[in-house]
């Protein structure tokens, strides 16, 4: 009886993926253990197995084929004495296992099942499974068939090791989009596509919160120092021919400035993270969350902690302009050792703020506002605001990250340290 072959799911919300190449061609004999397939996911290349004896009689989904949902037949394995011709019209009976997904040599994260040089461990499906069961690990048999492949003897045969850990819980299914869409009366929406950047936020800050352990630190500010200072600034600036200031020192711009200089009083914490080595940056290279129309995009100010107060207002106030025009260039806006999100003209107290790789940190600005403060037995009316620093713990730990803010705060509270 004709068998599918069907498109196996390489994860609990699998539901579409790669075939990327086929390692037999229509014609070849296959028999339970053979590689008949690998398929692609983001981190690896996983193989297909047989399961099913006969012959490779038809391959359905050709290789590259991208989008395949999963248990789509992508090909046909045929009995002893079939040939395709004969099939009737009827598509051939789905096995409810035909397949087997194991990793290829080539896989990128670790896989089950393999020796510690790297190298596979071949072994047949009902020992793989018996195995599993009784703890036993493969790569330490020596197995009896052919070519070395382990077999159920061989897994008999072996003393059990511990028992297998307990299964994970069960991840949550993503909902697909149609399943989303049950939830709502047809008419009562509209769909907008995604572009490009939506698409990419999305994809990066979902790495990023599943990848990068997040650790939050959250300090006051006093602005008492800092909005004086600010005013008699911007009374000192020269008129342009228009008759409007040349400049104009903002909040942030000292938020940039003081960051900075953080940085380089805490030069450990200046730091992105690599599976190698710690990268420990020369500069702080400070990167400002913009909003623009779709999305955010943050533009770099290099070197920031060479840069007076007026340089950092010039040029940002060019990088917001041109990022909302969306004709940043690349180099501007890749990059940097850092990065500041400033939601205080929205009324935003705090918030935490999502790392952007390569950053270590990214600070998160609320509100400037006036609030009462306990000074020694009194309560005085402060200009104030709230900062939180999230950091990746894996090159930025909670104390680093404290001395890092605690510098941040001092530069913020004496303003006059970041001109001299």
């Amino acid at each position: 009886m004709p068998v599918n072959i069907l498109m196996p799911a390489l994860s609990p919300t699998m539901e579409k993926g790669k075939l990327a190449k086929w390692l037999k061609k229509e014609g070849d004999k296959v028999k339970s253990g053979d590689v008949l397939a690998e398929i692609e996911t983001d981190k690896a290349t996983m193989e297909v197995e047989a399961i099913d004896e006969g012959t490779l009689g038809k391959i359905l989904v050709a290789e590259g084929t991208d989008d395949v949902l999963v248990n789509a037949p992508i090909a046909i394995i045929l009995g002893e004495g079939e040939k395709l011709g004969d099939l009737p019209k009827a598509a051939p009976k789905p096995a409810t296992v035909s397949a087997a997904v194991t990793a290829a040599p080539t896989v990128t994260a670790s896989a089950p099942q393999a020796k510690v040089d790297g190298s596979r461990v071949f072994a047949s499906p009902l020992a793989k499974r018996i195995a599993k069961q009784k703890g036993i690990d493969l790569s330490a048999l020596k197995g009896s068939g052919p070519h070395g492949r382990v077999v159920l003897k061989d897994v008999e045969n072996a003393k059990p090791g511990a028992p297998p850990a307990a299964k994970p819980a069960a991840a949550a299914q993503h909902m697909s989009d149609e399943q989303i869409l049950k939830f709502f009366e047809p008419g009562s929406y509209d769909l907008v596509p995604h572009d490009s950047m939506r698409k990419a936020i999305a994809r990066r800050l979902t790495e990023s919160k599943q990848t990068i352990p997040h650790f939050y630190l959250t300090v006051d500010c006093s602005l008492e120092n800092l909005v004086p200072l600010r005013e008699r600034l911007n009374m000192q600036a020269a008129k342009g021919k228009d008759g409007l200031p040349a400049w104009k020192v903002s909040v942030n711009d000292f938020i940039i400035k003081a960051m900075a200089m953080a940085l380089m009083k805490v030069p450990v914490a200046n730091a992105s993270w690599t599976e190698a080595a710690m990268v420990l940056h020369k500069h702080a290279d400070i990167g400002v969350a913009v909003s623009i129309p779709g999305g955010l995009i943050t533009p770099i100010i290099r070197k920031a902690e060479t840069k007076g107060l007026t340089q950092i207002s010039i040029e940002m106030k060019d990088y917001a302009a041109r990022a909302r025009a969306r004709k940043l260039a690349p180099t501007e806006y890749q990059g940097g050792s850092t990065a500041v999100s400033n939601l205080g003209m929205f009324g935003i107290k705090n918030f935490s703020a999502v790392i952007n790789p390569p950053h270590g940190t990214i600070l998160a600005v609320g509100v400037g506002e006036r609030r009462p403060v306990v000074r020694g037995n009194d309560i005085v009316i402060e200009h104030q605001m709230s900062v939180t620093l999230s950091t990746d713990h894996r090159c930025v730990d909670g104390a680093l990250g404290a001395e890092l803010l605690s510098a941040f705060r001092m530069y913020i509270e004496d303003p006059g340290l970041m001109l001299v």
